[in-house]
C-alpha cells in the first residue's frame, strides 16, 4: 500500500518520519511507496491557538484528496499539534487515518509507564496530549518553563533546526520533570523534538511519539498490501 503523509509541519519532523519509514521498509526487505504533501506550519499554529478544528480539518481533507489521487491508501499527519482536529479530520478524510494519539497510548500501556513528563506546544502540554493517555499521569512543566518550552518549540519547528538556547530550554525542562516531579519517562510531545533528544545521549526514558507513529503507519501499510 502506498503511504500518504501530510508533512511540512515542521520540516524536520517530516524528514524524521521519512527516515524512520525508510529504515523500517529496508529492514523488512520491502520497497517503500510513499507520497508527501505539504501543509503550512503558521496556518496550523494559528488554527490550533484559536481551536479552529473544522478549518484545519478541511485543509487536511483537501490535502488527503490529493494523496488519494496520487494512489495513497492511507494518510497520516506528521505533527502532534496537528492532531488537535483529529476527530473532525477523520470524519472528512477520504482515506483511512493512522492516528498518532491512539498509537502512543497503546505504547504507554505496553511500556508500563505511570507518570510521564511531556514537552511540546502549549496546547499539547496543557491538554496532556489531548487527553489521549489514560493509563498514566501526564505532567507538564511549571511556569515559566512551560511558556519557554512552547516558544522554543514553535521556533524550532518553523525553522527545522535547533539552537543552543532552545536545546538548553528543553533539557532544563526535562531534568525538572524527571528530578522534581519524579516522572519515569519524558514524552516527546512534538515531532520535531527528535532534534533535541536521542536515546543514545539521554539519561532518562523517552517516549518518541513520532517513531511510534511511523512504526504504526508502516505496520498498517505492510499488513494491508
Amino acid at each position: 500500500m502506498q503511504i500518504g503523509l501530510i508533512g511540512g509541519i515542521g520540516p524536520a519532523a517530516t524528514d524524521y518520519y521519512y527516515r524512520q519509514l525508510i529504515a523500517t521498509y529496508n529492514a523488512a526487505a520491502m520497497p517503500l511507496d510513499m507520497t508527501i504533501v505539504h501543509a503550512d506550519t503558521p496556518t496550523l499554529l494559528a488554527n490550533l491557538r484559536s481551536d479552529r478544528r473544522d478549518d484545519q480539518a478541511a485543509i487536511f481533507a483537501a490535502l488527503t484528496n490529493r494523496l488519494a489521487m496520487a494512489g495513497a491508501g492511507c494518510v497520516a499527519i506528521t505533527s502532534i499539534a496537528g492532531h488537535f482536529c483529529r476527530e473532525a479530520f477523520a470524519a472528512r478524510s477520504s482515506l483511512p487515518v493512522i492516528d498518532m494519539i491512539s498509537a502512543v497510548a497503546d505504547a504507554v500501556v505496553t511500556q508500563g509507564h505511570r507518570r510521564i513528563g511531556i514537552l511540546g506546544t502549549r496546547t499539547v502540554m496543557e491538554t496532556a496530549f489531548f487527553g489521549g493517555i489514560h493509563s498514566a499521569e501526564v505532567v507538564a512543566p511549571s511556569e515559566p518553563l512551560l511558556t519557554a518550552v512552547d516558544q522554543a518549540y514553535v521556533a524550532m519547528a518553523a525553522s527545522g533546526s535547533i539552537t543552543t538556547d532552545q536545546r538548553r530550554i528543553f533539557e532544563t525542562a526535562a531534568r525538572r520533570l524527571t528530578d522534581d516531579d519524579q516522572t519515569d519517562a519524558i514524552m516527546l510531545g512534538g515531532t520535531d523534538l527528535a532534534l533535541a533528544f536521542t536515546p543514545e545521549r539521554t539519561p532518562f526514558s523517552l517516549i518518541d511519539c513520532a517513531a511510534i507513529h511511523a512504526s504504526a503507519i508502516a505496520r498498517f501499510a505492510i499488513e494491508a498490501r
